[in-house]
């Protein structure tokens, strides 16, 4: 992990972590559900930040494995990651479980 000393939980949008206590939370044990909020519902300083703790490898692995991605965050990951939608276990979910979206 590519851990940046000063950031913490409490740097992301304070909306983010609303349903949860923070205090539970770990930036490392809780790595994909933080990244999976971010990219549903976060700002893009909240991308940055995630950025920043966890690499480009590490995200792209988690997203390529998260059951559900609104289609703007998907296409967006499509694109930074350069991978394929068919790659994503969310548009493959998707596709199988709702018929054919127009991602």
């Amino acid at each position: 992990m590519n851990h940046q000393k000063d950031i913490t939980l409490s740097d992301f949008s304070d909306y983010l972590f609303w349903d949860v206590d923070r205090t539970k939370l770990s930036l490392d044990g809780s790595k994909i559900y933080i990244i999976d909020r971010v990219l549903s519902h976060g700002m893009l300083t909240d991308w940055y930040l995630i950025k920043a703790l966890y690499g480009k490898e590490t995200i792209r692995q988690i997203v390529l494995n998260l059951r559900y991605l609104d289609r703007y965050a998907l296409r967006f990951c499509a694109a930074y990651f350069d991978e394929p939608l068919t790659n994503f276990k969310c548009y493959n979910s998707t596709l199988s479980s709702q018929g054919h979206w127009n991602y």
